[in-house]
């Protein structure tokens, strides 16, 4: 018996009997969770494990550059030279994650997606490499090629891991496995966290080893995940492979299920026949896909300005007010990293059940409100004990908000707006918003605190507020619907939009006894 034989009673559980009246919501079988897995841990993983590992070793890093710059000049490193060293090497990390934004799309069209993530794994062993011999080379300008190295990993893995994951889904469980993408995110902040306390690999020799232990993820992706099937839907569309496509469906949906995603696929082929991938300058000329672009920009920009940032650099002074001493703080600070890892997975279990814009309105809703909790309770921390720990109780609200909603969200909503021959350039498009915002936060927000102090969460309580707004208003449901029945359901609010327009024209042409009105629609 092969192996899709033997995942159909698996699958019985997952989709239910082919006569029920409905799809039930269950567990995925091994092959797809295996797929998952093997896709995140040198994907998204990858990424959360670079953005936290940097964190721990940061005095030490800048005590080897101090050390080196003395045996190279006899003399002391400047203050401002240090300080822009170390950010250079923090920043970096960011224009290569813009970079391998840029041109994560263009690789999943030639490599495919499952190829593309396996090339992008040398980006990353090479990163490793380098930062571990900064220390014994005594060249700290390897930990900025490191970092750049391991940001354009990191943006290449944010661009092409959803895409794989959101097409190898069944549509009943594309919410719950496309989840997958922030799940492995948290894992990954909350295992550099770990590594980077005293106890494990925090410790000041170690941080050459520390920052090398990034290599580890990539070489667990190269074992695993040749051994899953490439996306099905590129095997069809890209590729015209279709005994590929109906292999890899079988192991992902069983052999008594996959005919309905067949179908589904076959469907939007057949819409798709003549049509090139397009690029991401087409998809601004095509006015049928504004409001899918225009949602893309409100969405991703709103993920990195809505103040998870500023949560977690106020997370230290609270935490010490709270009476928890300084080398305790990093325990506290894993306690935040486990708290967004637990939300991550319970969107996921919640996200196919609530619908996505019920968890996102509603996350959006919540860190408004967290947002004026934590205000007040910064501006009037002095005027009792007990405020701190309500500043430390908004804190962890505004986590679990954000994880249970823009977290988990916002990266399938990506993938869903859009159809096989838009999907890869919207996701360019979307990396470069999201990479730009991110550098962004990082210039900007210690102006705005330095500027604002307490009352920078009032900027971010508007922006959380429109974006929840927007979402309420422009964004359908995609719940449990194929990206052909979200691509026209677009195409009717537009239709809607414009036979509006011609009927309050008309209607005006009317009032005016047949004058000439200069705009014929709105």
């Amino acid at each position: 018996m092969d192996r899709a034989a033997k995942e159909v009673d698996e699958n019985e559980l997952l989709i239910g009997s082919p006569d029920g009246p409905e799809e039930r919501l269950k567990f995925p079988n091994r092959s797809l969770v295996f797929a998952v897995c093997a896709a995140g841990i040198g994907g998204t993983f990858q990424y959360g494990l670079n953005v936290s590992v940097i964190n721990g070793p940061s005095q030490a890093v800048q005590t080897f550059i101090n050390h080196t710059w003395l045996e190279r000049y006899q003399a002391t490193t400047p203050g401002h030279t240090l300080t822009l060293l170390w950010s250079t090497i923090v920043s970096i990390f960011t224009l290569g994650g813009l970079l391998g934004g840029c041109i994560g799309g263009t690789l999943s069209v030639k490599l495919g997606r499952k190829g593309s993530l396996l090339a992008n794994n040398g980006f990353a062993i090479v990163a490793a490499l380098l930062m571990g011999l900064s220390s014994p080379t005594g060249l700290f300008e390897l930990l900025i090629v490191g970092r750049f190295l391991s940001g354009l990993n990191a943006g290449i893995a944010l661009c092409v891991q959803p895409l794989y994951l959101g097409e190898i889904a069944p549509t009943a469980l594309r919410g719950s496995i496309s989840i997958g993408t922030v799940v492995f995110i948290t894992g990954g902040i909350l295992t550099g966290q770990l590594l980077g306390l005293k106890e494990l690999l925090g410790d000041e020799g170690l941080w050459p080893l520390l920052l090398a232990t990034t290599c580890l993820p990539a070489l667990l992706q190269l074992l695993a995940l040749p051994f899953c099937p490439e996306s099905p839907r590129y095997l069809l569309m890209d590729r015209g492979d279709e005994e590929a496509c109906e292999e890899a469906l079988k192991r992902f949906n069983g052999l008594d299920h996959f005919e309905k995603e067949r179908e589904e696929m076959e469907s939007e082929r057949i819409l798709a026949l003549g049509v090139q991938t397009l690029k991401p300058w087409e998809l601004f000329a095509d006015r049928s896909l504004r409001w899918q672009l225009l949602t893309v920009f409100v969405i991703n920009s709103a993920q990195q300005l809505n103040g998870i940032n500023a949560i977690y650099f106020y997370a230290d002074s609270v935490f010490r007010q709270c009476g928890i001493a300084a080398d305790k703080i990093p325990y506290a600070t894993v306690g935040t990293g486990a708290c967004e890892c637990i939300t991550a997975l319970t969107c996921g279990l919640l996200i196919d059940r609530l619908g996505r814009r019920v968890l996102i309105v509603g996350g959006y809703f919540l860190m408004s409100v967290c947002c004026v909790g934590f205000t007040l309770s910064l501006t009037y921390q002095d005027a009792s004990p007990a405020l701190p720990y309500v500043s430390m109780a908004c804190i962890f609200a505004f986590i679990l908000s954000f994880g249970l909603g823009p977290g988990g969200v916002t990266n399938i909503l990506n993938t869903e707006l859009f159809t096989q021959t838009t999907r890869p350039a919207a996701y360019i498009i979307s990396g470069v918003v999201s990479w730009l915002s991110f550098f962004t936060v990082g210039m900007v927000f210690p102006f705005i605190v330095t500027g604002l102090q307490q009352y920078s969460f009032l900027v971010f309580l508007v922006v959380c507020i429109g974006a929840g707004a927007y979402i309420l208003f422009v964004v359908p449901e995609t719940k449990g619907k194929t990206f052909l029945e979200i691509h026209q359901e677009f195409q009717m609010g537009e239709e809607k939009e414009k036979s509006g327009g011609e009927t309050i024209a008309s209607t005006l042409y009317e009032h005016t006894g047949g004058e000439t009105i200069a705009s014929t629609t709105l």
